[in-house]
């Protein structure tokens, strides 16, 4: 879960993980239109994503393209749901806790 939480601290990684959320795939340049970055750039960040297991990439013909690896958000997800869920489960005994 880190590396997920640690690439998704990015504010270009979340550009480049929104543009993919749509499911298609997409080649660096088309990632790279709209942003002040290079395409070293941008493959820079995208291969901080696939280390995380965010995207994966393909080759088609001579160009690499990239698509989003939602099994990953979704076990990102659940992590959070099973966090906030102790969390709260913690407050809650606290509160008793206090109110007694």
């Amino acid at each position: 879960m880190a590396a997920i939480f640690a690439a998704l601290g990015d504010d270009t990684r979340l550009v480049i993980v929104s543009r993919l959320q749509d499911g298609s795939d997409r080649s660096i340049s088309k990632l790279t239109e709209g942003l002040s970055l290079t395409r070293q750039g941008v493959s820079r960040h995208l291969r901080v994503l696939e280390k995380a297991r965010l995207v994966r990439r393909r080759r088609v013909g001579r160009e690499t393209r990239y698509q989003l690896e939602a099994g990953a958000l979704s076990r990102a997800r659940d992590y959070l749901a099973r966090a906030s869920s102790q969390w709260d489960h913690t407050i809650d005994r606290l509160a008793k806790h206090l109110e007694t």
